[in-house]
């Protein structure tokens, strides 16, 4: 059966700083016309950071979409032109006080591809260190938690973990020896 939908026409309805919103014409395999709404994201990149005493480095933030703190693993949007990998690194240093010697692509995945086509790559950071000299951006208020891999389960069981990009990275963390 052949499902690919054929895009028609294309037209903005909104643009930010790095989203763009579109009213996509699209023709279904049957073909029938049809009308889907497509927000262009950037992309993102987030880390899963394990300090040498075996805890995971999480950021508490605000989420004004969801009106609630999350507790999450650090990420950020790509900047333009920016590298995935390039972008783990500054997100790390930014909203964490640490630093690490490299990144190690684990996950790649599309955050809500029904609607959405940010495509999200998840690091994990090698050696880190506390050491950062990066500062959070001016609209970004975040505190470092670090837990263990038992309170990361107690977390993921009660809800205070609930954002998918943190359950896939620390589920990779928790199955592994």
């Amino acid at each position: 059966m052949n499902l690919t939908e054929t895009l028609i026409s294309s037209e903005p309805i909104e643009r930010t700083s790095f989203l763009h919103i579109n009213r996509d014409k699209i023709q279904l395999p049957n073909g029938n016309i049809h009308e889907r709404i497509v927000i262009r994201h950037p992309g993102a990149a987030a880390i899963l950071a394990i300090t040498e005493d075996n805890k995971v480095v999480l950021v508490r933030q605000w989420r004004h979409a969801v009106g609630c703190e999350m507790l999450e693993i650090p990420a950020g949007k790509l900047d333009a032109g920016e590298a995935p990998e390039t972008c783990a690194m500054r997100e790390l240093g930014e909203e964490t006080p640490y630093t690490a010697e490299r990144m190690e692509l684990i996950h790649t995945f599309f955050s809500a591809p029904g609607f959405c086509d940010e495509k999200m790559y998840i690091f994990r950071a090698i050696n880190i260190r506390v050491g950062s000299e990066l500062n959070p951006d001016e609209d970004e208020f975040v505190e470092t938690e670090l837990l263990t891999k038992e309170d990361v389960r107690q977390a993921i069981k009660s809800g205070k973990i609930c954002d998918a990009k943190t359950i896939i990275a620390l589920q990779t963390w928790l199955s592994e020896q």
